[in-house]
């Protein structure tokens, strides 16, 4: 990529930093927040999961949206959403109150992944290549954010951290106004939506493409709760558990700048099977261990897991849909996202106050261990599909 280029482009990878650096702010401060406040697991669970059904719905709008008025006019409705959320999780101290916070946050993340892998994979170059490099973005964001919100919180408390993600969707805000590169648009306008929603559920490969975005955000469901929670349940400050925490998105930073280029195709076996082993794995073992080398290493592999999986989801979903639908296309096939951030924190709370934390984790692996081995079997049933792409 030439300098021009990318001078063109820096507003919209600078965007997706500051984006993701409040994102991750979220992931440490809200489970800690809501633990602070002396919340059950089970509640803690329903408030990062119950506002999801929320997500499941503007993720779909966000997606039929983004085909008809672009992926940069969606996304600055997220880092919009995003400032709303910061300021109202700063004055708020009740679970209502953090309900309709945490809500608002789930908008600004529902609208915001469809719109920018759509307009990544609509940007010249090679495809899994540039779906790396905005992973690899996005995940240093995410670095920055969760070990910045440990030393905010440890400096100056709950309220100068949520303060702090209301600046950073400001920020986010201004650099996509900068971002002036116009993707092709469509030959045809958009179909109806509808129609584009029941010609994509008849294709076995959404289904596939859902149960991968599921792996891919299994670790990520995590660590916007039980990780940190795990962390500081084992003795852990805000501080450590926050750079520990940050350890699934050097993963993923792995993932997206080595190992991208060996996703060159949707028709891959070995990529999507190993990568959701290395996820089920990873999970099972890490509470095995107080050592922070060790988690840290574990949780390195989860995101490199994660990571790898998530560049295969974005370029299936690219290799069989078009431009004219391919944010519809994001938008559905990413429901696995949604289903994992409903089912991995609730069923968590639950296996924590009945169970207790390790025991959780061990039973949250043992369900990742069977999934995995069922990937590669979703797969060749999906390679059935008889529909032309």
């Amino acid at each position: 990529m030439d300098s021009s280029v990318t001078r063109i482009f820096a507003p919209f990878y600078s965007s997706a930093f500051t984006w993701n650096f409040a994102l991750g702010m979220t992931q440490l401060l809200i489970p800690l927040y809501a633990l602070e406040l002396g919340f059950s697991g089970i509640a803690i669970g329903s408030l990062i999961s119950l506002p999801i059904v929320v997500q499941m719905v503007f993720n779909l709008i966000g997606g039929a949206w983004t085909d008809r008025v672009g992926g940069m006019a969606i996304s600055l409705l997220s880092f919009a959403a995003t400032i709303a959320a910061g300021v109202m999780f700063a004055l708020s101290s009740s679970f209502a109150a953090l309900f309709a916070a945490q809500t608002m946050m789930i908008v600004a993340r529902a609208v915001y992944w469809p719109a920018s892998w759509t307009l990544v994979s609509q940007l010249p170059g090679e495809r899994s290549k540039l779906m790396g490099r905005l992973n690899a973005v996005t995940s240093f964001g995410q670095i920055a954010g969760t070990v910045g919100a440990g030393t905010v919180v440890a400096a100056w408390g709950f309220a100068a951290g949520f303060l702090g993600v209301a600046a950073l969707g400001a920020v986010s805000f201004a650099l996509g106004l900068a971002f002036r590169y116009a993707p092709a648009r469509p030959k045809s306008a958009p179909a109806p939506v509808l129609a584009t929603y029941r010609m994509l559920l008849r294709r076995r490969t959404l289904y596939y493409g859902i149960a991968c975005a599921y792996v891919s955000a299994l670790p990520f469901s995590l660590g916007m709760s039980f990780y940190p929670i795990l962390l500081v349940e084992q003795g852990f400050d805000s501080e450590a558990t926050g750079w520990l925490v940050g350890m699934r998105a050097v993963g993923a930073v792995a993932a997206g700048v080595i190992l991208a280029r060996f996703v060159r195709s949707s028709d891959e076996r070995s990529v999507p099977f190993a990568s959701a082993m290395t996820v089920a794995v990873s999970v099972a073992v890490v509470a095995w261990f107080t050592n922070p080398a060790v988690i840290a290493l574990f949780l390195f592999g989860v995101g490199i897991g994660s990571g790898v999986m998530t560049i295969y989801f974005q370029v299936l979903v690219s290799s069989f849909s078009s431009v004219e639908y391919r944010g519809t296309a994001m938008a559905l096939a990413g429901m696995g996202w949604s289903l994992s951030h409903i089912s991995v924190p609730i069923l968590m709370g639950w296996l924590r106050d009945s169970y207790g934390i390790h025991q959780a984790f061990y039973a949250l692996g043992a369900f990742a261990l069977l999934f995995a081995f069922a990937i590669p079997l979703l797969q060749r049933w999906s390679l059935r599909d008889s529909r032309p792409r």
